[in-house]
């Protein structure tokens, strides 16, 4: 069975994103949570998003909150933020394969890909 991480760098600093809450959906109609949680010291969850009987082929879309998480640290960011929620939308096409989906993010850009 696959399984489902994710990890966040601020490429302003470059240091991982600790603390950084984020919200997993799978996309059906409507938005279905599936879970929740926060970027440790690493900027890491501290396992894994999905696995087991939880992973399974869809399509989803992460909730990153990158202006809660700066503002946190003394950022100055406009009103309102240029990047507040950064959403990525990916899809699960393989049940037995690994997705990582990493977010590398600064106050007013991000990028990410799926690693391995």
């Amino acid at each position: 069975m696959g399984k489902l991480t994710t990890h966040v760098l601020d490429t302003a600093t470059g240091q991982p994103a600790a603390g950084m809450s984020w919200i997993l959906y799978r996309i059906d109609d409507p938005l279905t949570e599936v879970c929740r949680g926060r970027t440790n010291a690493d900027g890491r969850n501290d396992g894994p998003v999905l696995e087991g009987a939880a992973f399974n082929c869809a399509i989803y879309e992460f909730h990153f909150d990158a202006g809660g998480y700066f503002r946190k640290r003394g950022v100055e960011l406009t009103d309102p933020a240029f990047l507040d929620t950064v959403v990525i939308r990916f899809g699960i096409a393989q049940a037995q394969a690994n997705y990582h989906v990493p977010l590398l993010v600064s106050p007013y850009g991000y990028s990410t890909y799926r690693g391995s």
